[in-house]
């Protein structure tokens, strides 16, 4: 039965960074629900990564696994949450269903084993437990006597399938009821395939991410120029243009606006070759052609002029390992000029560590960042450092960095300051609770301060979640939920 301090909150990672998203809401002693479980990078990622990443927490009330998206911080931990004998069902959108099997398949190649059966088996048990949830649509997790406890998802407009997870936590005894909002990770206006996300109608209680709280994006609505002009100019060397782009939702956007720039024609478009390498990137965009009825309308609407945005006929895909590394060789030695998208979107690991590694020691190619590149990743440490004729390490070598470095501002696939206090804004009814997680420590202290400056005497509890143990905020016209 619903005691007086619940619903409550525990965190199991997403406090003290921007990876390792995971919230248990504990609606009693009996009922609680997972909102993400996802993998620790870059400065996140602590030296006993087993320790780290195994599910030392109590599973047994877990009623639903709900996936706000199927970027691997926050469904990398899956394996661990089923190895430790969760059974129950995972919730999340009809376009995570269909994406999140090719992401986890990757992380069991790269983190657990290379057994084909043993990773069909893991699998197929995914696939039984999948529960896709559509759209606006209430789904009941619990339903007792003492308790009622249901989800609903609403678009989140950060990659496609992506969604912040509205729930409704109701104690029957004594008529109380609370409406919780995950955020999840929340997309920004003028995202290629994806509408904006829309505020929900009202919270109690926000757990809002707050990746880019702290600053402000570059003009969304000018990105596509401002990325045409910064490959026209690393062309004018004859070289590599290299961006590295995660291989869900980036890439596909990416390709999306490269496809309008070609279409658009004129030199140095026309015979530009625009490489894809990375096999796993190759598989989410087909998937992503297939997924066409959860596209914006701008988008629909270039399928019905008989365009092809993410199949057009300057793309190549790069498939197999040899491939790669003849294209990698090949692409150095005649600088012929291209543009390579290729994984990981950090630098962190993948193929692009490989294009890096054969080209950064040269002036003629370029390094173009149009995503967040998180502390203690090398992609951070290129974009920190090279323009100061810095060196970034990789793979255990040192590597002196003479290639252009830059970075195209507005491609973030997440919310800015801006966005993230308009998504408290636009409710009817603004939270009195809002926890913030998924962010560096002074983006978290100067998304607070904004928002505690929109309520401006209203009440308002900012908690600030790892800011050390216990640490919280709050102005001083506070209440509690």
């Amino acid at each position: 039965m619903p005691t007086p301090n619940h619903p409550t909150l525990l965190h199991h990672g997403g406090t003290s960074g921007v990876t390792g998203s995971c919230h248990q809401l504990v609606a009693d002693e009996a009922h609680s629900l997972l909102v993400d479980c996802g993998l620790f990078q870059g400065e996140d990622a602590a030296a006993d990564a087993f320790r780290q990443l195994s599910v030392d927490f109590d599973i047994t009330t877990v009623q639903a696994l709900v996936v706000t998206h199927v970027h691997i911080d926050h469904i990398g931990r899956l394996p661990y949450l089923l190895a430790a004998g969760y059974r129950g069902p995972i919730l999340c959108s009809p376009p995570s269903a269909r994406l999140l099997p090719l992401v986890i398949e990757d992380a069991l190649k790269v983190g657990f084993t290379r057994d084909a059966d043993l990773i069909q088996r893991f699998l197929e048990q995914v696939e039984g437990q999948l529960q896709p949830l559509p759209y606006g649509q209430w789904h009941t997790v619990a339903d007792t006597p003492d308790l009622s406890l249901r989800v609903r998802l609403e678009r989140a407009g950060h990659i496609l399938g992506s969604a912040y997870v509205k729930v409704a936590w109701q104690d029957k005894r004594r008529g109380r009821e609370q409406r919780i909002v995950f955020s999840g990770d929340l997309g920004a206006p003028h995202t290629p395939l994806l509408p904006a996300p829309r505020s929900p109608h009202h919270a109690d209680w926000l757990i809002l991410e707050s990746t880019y709280g702290d600053r402000l994006h570059g003009n969304r609505t000018n990105r596509q120029q401002a990325l045409g002009k910064a490959i026209a100019r690393a062309l004018e060397n004859d070289g590599t243009v290299i961006i590295p782009a995660f291989s869900i939702g980036r890439t596909q956007e990416l390709l999306y606006e490269l496809e309008d720039l070609i279409h658009a024609g004129g030199s140095p478009w026309a015979d530009l070759e625009i490489i894809v390498d990375s096999p796993l990137a190759a598989r989410f965009t087909q998937v992503y052609r297939q997924l066409k009825p959860w596209w914006n309308a701008e988008a629909k609407k270039r399928l019905q002029a008989g365009r092809r945005p993410l199949g057009f006929e300057n793309l190549y895909t790069v498939d197999s390992h040899e491939e790669h590394l003849q294209t990698v060789a090949y692409l150095a030695r005649t600088g012929r000029p291209a543009v390579v998208l290729a994984a990981s979107g950090m630098a962190a690991g993948g193929r692009v560590v490989n294009y890096l590694k054969a080209m950064l020691g040269s002036e003629q190619h370029q390094v173009l960042f149009v995503g967040y590149q998180a502390a203690g990743t090398p992609g951070r440490d290129i974009q920190q450092y090279g323009p100061r004729g810095g060196w970034v390490m990789l793979d255990g070598e040192r590597y002196t960095i003479r290639a252009g470095v830059s970075t195209v501002s507005g491609y973030s696939g997440h919310a800015d300051q801006r966005d993230l206090v308009g998504f408290v804004r636009r409710m009817k009814r603004w939270p009195s609770r809002i926890r913030l997680v998924h962010g560096e420590p002074a983006a978290r202290q100067a998304l607070g301060d904004a928002l505690r400056g929109l309520y401006a005497g209203r009440g308002l509890e900012v908690v600030i979640e790892g800011m050390g143990k216990g640490h919280w905020a709050r102005d001083r016209h506070s209440r509690l939920v």
